[in-house]
């Protein structure tokens, strides 16, 4: 499994828990069971192949990261979100976006531009096209808001070069 399938794994448990009562350990204990991936696996191909230690590491410390820190996280996007109420955007791409925050935030071996990167395909597969230019345009400004300049600037740089072609 890859990283980005962890990830996208992550994202699937932090938009459930939005409908949940569970906590995060209740929701990553029934969902991180070998059981509920092989019942899963044949409506769902991402969950064909079982996480092994480190990405189920992985995938709790993005759990657990966005359920703590929730309100945080979306206190950001609302921020960020200029002439939106935080009601109008999608539970999903809510989701999305507090994942690749937390990971911004907390998880500093994993580069902003790599999350942003992989939020806005997450954001282009699960809701409206319009949904992954929103989260890129709230991330990056989240990311030169919130972030040193040197890290903000990796992002922009790593933005340029994509428009470069390089």
């Amino acid at each position: 499994m890859t990283r980005s399938n962890a990830r996208e794994i992550a994202v699937h448990l932090s938009f459930a828990l939005g409908f949940s009562d569970q906590t995060a350990e209740e929701l990553l204990e029934d969902s991180l069971s070998r059981e509920n991936f092989a019942q899963l696996k044949d409506e769902e191909p991402l969950y064909g192949e079982y996480p092994n230690e480190k990405q189920r590491q992985y995938i709790t410390a993005l759990v657990k990261g966005v359920y703590d820190h929730g309100a945080e996280l979306d206190g950001y996007i609302s921020k960020y979100a200029i002439g939106w109420s935080f009601s109008r955007i999608s539970r999903m791409t809510a989701a999305v976006m507090r994942v690749a925050m937390y990971e911004i935030l907390y998880m500093p071996d994993i580069p902003a531009a790599a999350a942003i990167n992989e939020a806005v395909e997450l954001a282009r597969r699960y809701d409206a096209p319009e949904a992954a230019s929103f989260a890129n345009g709230i991330l990056g400004a989240f990311v030169r808001g919130e972030l040193p300049p040197e890290r903000a600037d990796a992002v922009d740089t790593q933005a340029e070069d994509k428009k470069d072609g390089a």
